[in-house]
């Protein structure tokens, strides 16, 4: 316990923010507020809410006296919300402070509450956009660049293309080993080239204009190197 007294104390010094938010809840707290922020921190990929903690610097400990059963209110924010929040109950002299360690929302998946996507506004809880709900149901959909065009070869690709894509990817990570790489196996240190076959991205970036196999642009819908 000890040690997490002194973890606790060290996040104390630390700016709220998307990933961090402190309570006072004294004597306690809206369920209906929890949930909302907990929606909220999976919504922006995870976060810590803390109960017991004066939210202005520099913070101290005050104690809460919410949340007693701890089991049955995770319990009722995973019914809420399908996300298994762990609840962490730290007591030290200045009183018992809670951390709601909640988690990111699944790849491509917002979390809803009652009838909205929250979010993190300053020091307030608002709605998603429209926008920002598009983003992150897309991070679902199947990057095309990354496929295999099993139709494809090296001698499809410009040496020039790659001598350029070679120094361009030097000078971005300046690791000298990367001049002296076979073009084989600069692809492949690259994921351009994967268990042999060529991924529609090396297309995109070092195709020739005229020798193109133009299989990998204009197959049908079946075709693993579509586009």
């Amino acid at each position: 316990m000890h040690t997490r007294i002194q973890w606790l104390s060290k996040i104390m010094t630390s700016k709220e923010g998307e990933r961090l938010e402190f309570k006072e809840a004294k004597n306690r707290y809206d369920f209906e507020e929890l949930v909302k922020y907990c929606a909220a921190f999976a919504n922006e990929g995870g976060g810590l809410f803390v109960l017991g903690v004066t939210d202005k610097m520099p913070r101290k400990i005050v104690g809460t006296e919410a949340f007693l059963s701890s089991e049955k209110t995770k319990a009722s924010l995973i019914e809420r919300l399908s996300l298994r929040i762990e609840i962490e109950e730290i007591i030290n002299p200045d009183g018992r402070v809670l951390v709601f360690h909640v988690p990111s929302r699944p790849l491509g998946v917002p979390i809803p509450y009652k009838g909205a996507y929250w979010m993190r506004g300053g020091e307030s809880l608002i709605p998603m956009t429209l926008d920002q709900i598009k983003r992150i149901i897309s991070e679902a959909e199947p990057d095309s660049s990354a496929e295999i065009c099993h139709t494809a070869s090296i001698e499809d690709l410009d040496m020039a293309a790659i001598e350029d894509f070679r120094r361009r990817w030097l000078k971005k990570s300046q690791n000298p080993s990367i001049e002296t790489l076979s073009v084989k196996q600069l692809l492949m240190d690259a994921e351009l080239l994967v268990d042999g076959h060529l991924t529609n991205a090396a297309l995109i970036l070092c195709h020739r204009r005229y020798s193109m196999n133009p299989s990998c642009f204009f197959s049908g819908p079946s075709e693993s190197c579509r586009l």
